[in-house]
């Protein structure tokens, strides 16, 4: 135990670069912290911090300590957390990020998950803007992709396909493709990502690498959403996450075109800092959203 309170000590002398702050967050005084750490130096054999009359800095040696130390503790923390959690009430804020389509998914379950669990409040932004989850102060974000950052844990909660459709008056006007290759006769709503700039592939059964680029683009546009708007209005044919169009599909206000011929899935990860434990409000929202089944 007095292993521990040195490291811990430690850990927040060298994290505010100060023992008087490090006192305050331990609760003790800054002598004590200063005996702490003078003690771990000495079962050590080495000097961790440098200390001035003005100044503490890390040596060499404690910079490397530091960074096990705080593993460690962030390990210590989630082991207890996890032993309490299952008897929390999960409360509190919840802040969400999801993409603008994320709308179309989670709304519609917004209701059963707050009758059973009246006491979160869920603060929902829907940006397609690559946020930073840990810098932001996001609590978990629902994304679909790659995902690249090591800083953060995921799990899968749904998956979904791509479809192409376009409305009844376009199909009238210009005919339904018969392959792959006919959409070079037809007029394309083009994707591009906001946060690169590239465009979505058109990913199709029977289709090389990069036919998609010989289609006609009628226009290009970085919104799913007006993507879809577009096609019912009888621009062009638009190749969207089918759980996009839905219900224009369910109600015939877009017919799908070439169907079976789309090879893309996603898959809807949700995502939370690695350093921080699964809450109860964080464990709850994604139990939640895995076991309704985000998928079409």
């Amino acid at each position: 135990m007095d292993s521990l309170t040195s490291l811990t000590s430690f850990v927040r002398t060298a994290e505010t670069l100060s023992f008087v702050q490090a006192a305050r967050l331990l609760g003790i005084s800054a002598s004590a912290v200063g005996k702490n750490v003078a003690r771990l130096e000495h079962k050590l054999g080495v000097r961790l911090l440098n200390r001035s009359t003005r100044n503490v800095s890390l040596t060499a040696e404690g910079a490397a300590l530091l960074i096990r130390c705080q593993h460690i503790l962030e390990q210590l923390h989630e082991a207890e957390s996890e032993l309490t959690s299952s008897l929390a009430q999960p409360a509190g804020k919840l802040r969400v990020s999801l993409p603008v389509i994320g709308y179309r998914l989670i709304l519609p379950l917004l209701p059963d998950f707050s009758r059973r669990y009246p006491h979160v409040e869920l603060d929902l932004d829907f940006s397609d803007r690559l946020v930073n989850i840990i810098d932001e102060g996001f609590d978990v974000a629902i994304r679909s992709g790659e995902l690249t950052d090591s800083r953060l844990k995921s799990k899968k909660v749904g998956d979904f396909r791509f479809v192409l459709c376009a409305s009844p008056a376009y199909l009238n006007e210009y005919g339904v493709p018969g392959s792959p290759a006919d959409l070079t006769m037809h007029r394309c709503i083009s994707f591009r990502f906001p946060s690169t700039g590239l465009l979505q592939p058109w990913e199709l059964r029977g289709m090389c690498p990069g036919a998609d680029s010989k289609t006609v683009s009628v226009l290009t546009v970085n919104n799913i959403e007006a993507s879809v708007r577009l096609s019912l209005s009888g621009m062009g044919i638009c190749y969207v996450p089918g759980f996009v169009v839905r219900e224009s599909l369910n109600t015939g206000q877009l017919k799908e075109v070439l169907p079976g011929s789309c090879t893309r899935q996603g898959v809807f990860s949700a995502l939370w800092p690695a350093s921080r434990y699964l809450s109860p409000r964080i464990r709850c929202f994604v139990d939640f959203i895995g076991e309704s089944g985000l998928s079409l």
